[in-house]
């Protein structure tokens, strides 16, 4: 079964309950760690199929991918389980026989002839993520497409990329989607997200959970900031990529994060628990409607990441895996003196 994923059905799932890089991280010594992350194309074996090796395919693959061919034939693609051949052969017949199915197979063959730099990238930041969680099993890695249903899905044992929503943000494919997904979040359909995307969903959903109770602006700030440093901490990535900014939202962020804290105070942000009060703070959006057109979108996930930074760097001692136990939000924001000049 599918535990979470950035898209599903064509719906946007936001994140609210759940230059260079910014960070002065000093990134530790993981070379005696032994990994070597590949990623496995079963997009490009997908892409392959024709009416005749519909029945051999199924068997083989029911075999080689297991619980995600599952998931992919019920959840990704709907066309019904694997198990039983007759109604999913019919389905499958019909879609791969469509010229859209085709032209998107080959725009993903096109623009992913291999994944050597998402791999070694992936290889590195799992060393780091292994450093400070050594007993973590890093699941497989599988590519697909799916027309555009699914961008990252993560089940029982594998965490998958949807090649088709990486696309860049200029793939003929995605004006068609903007009817569904706003603008704002295809613009971030493009491969330099990919490994912060994924890294970005081990963390929430393997490692750091978002609480199901109650929770304050302030506990969701140290969450999403939380969630943000360990993005320091495993990529060298710029810090528009890692939270989702184009450069001129970071510029705009980093101009006003006085005045952004002073209006969490005065308007009492920090111990608000009202949801539809504290979304326009967290929720992916093309701006922040109290802070003007030129605004950037998720201040509270912003000024989060700004007081876990500030903790880290008072308190060296602290590993990744310590600041994910610690619960007391407060404790972290007096521990980082943030707000005082």
């Amino acid at each position: 079964m599918i535990k979470y994923t950035v898209f599903t059905s064509l719906f946007l799932v936001f994140a609210l309950l759940f230059s260079s890089c910014g960070s002065k991280n000093k990134k530790p010594d993981v070379s005696e760690i032994e990994l070597d992350i590949q990623i496995e194309r079963f997009d490009r074996e997908f892409a392959q199929l024709n009416v005749a090796s519909i029945g051999a395919k199924n068997r083989e693959w029911i075999k080689k991918y297991g619980s995600f061919y599952s998931d992919y034939m019920i959840h990704m693609l709907q066309v019904g389980s694997p198990i039983d051949t007759l109604y999913m052969g019919e389905l499958l017949k019909g879609l791969i026989a469509q010229e859209d199915f085709k032209a998107l197979a080959a725009a993903v063959g096109e623009k992913y002839p291999d994944m050597k730099p998402q791999e070694e990238e992936l290889t590195q930041a799992f060393k780091y993520l292994k450093h400070d969680f050594p007993d973590y099993e890093v699941p497989r890695i599988i590519s697909f497409f799916s027309g555009f249903s699914i961008q990252l899905p993560i089940g029982e044992d594998y965490i998958g990329i949807g090649l088709d929503m990486f696309l860049g943000e200029n793939a003929r494919f995605y004006p068609e989607l903007e009817t569904v997904i706003p603008k704002y979040v295809i613009r971030r359909f493009a491969p330099e997200y990919i490994v912060p995307r994924v890294m970005e969903t081990v963390i929430r959903e393997e490692l750091l959970q978002e609480s199901s109770k109650d929770v304050t602006g302030l506990q969701l700030m140290i969450y999403e900031g939380k969630v943000l440093y360990a993005l320091d901490a495993l990529l060298d990535r710029p810090e528009e990529v890692k939270i989702g900014y184009t450069e001129a939202q970071l510029t705009w962020a980093k101009s006003h994060e006085d005045e952004i804290w002073a209006h969490f105070v005065k308007q009492k942000v920090l111990d608000n628990n009202k949801i539809p009060a504290l979304e326009p703070y967290f929720a992916e959006a093309e701006n922040t409607p109290e802070f003007g057109a030129e605004s950037a979108p998720k201040l509270g996930s912003y000024i989060g990441w700004q007081i876990v930074r500030r903790y880290m760097e008072k308190h060296p001692d602290v590993s990744l895996k310590r600041l994910f136990t610690m619960d007391d939000a407060l404790v972290i924001l007096q521990g980082s003196d943030y707000g005082r000049k």
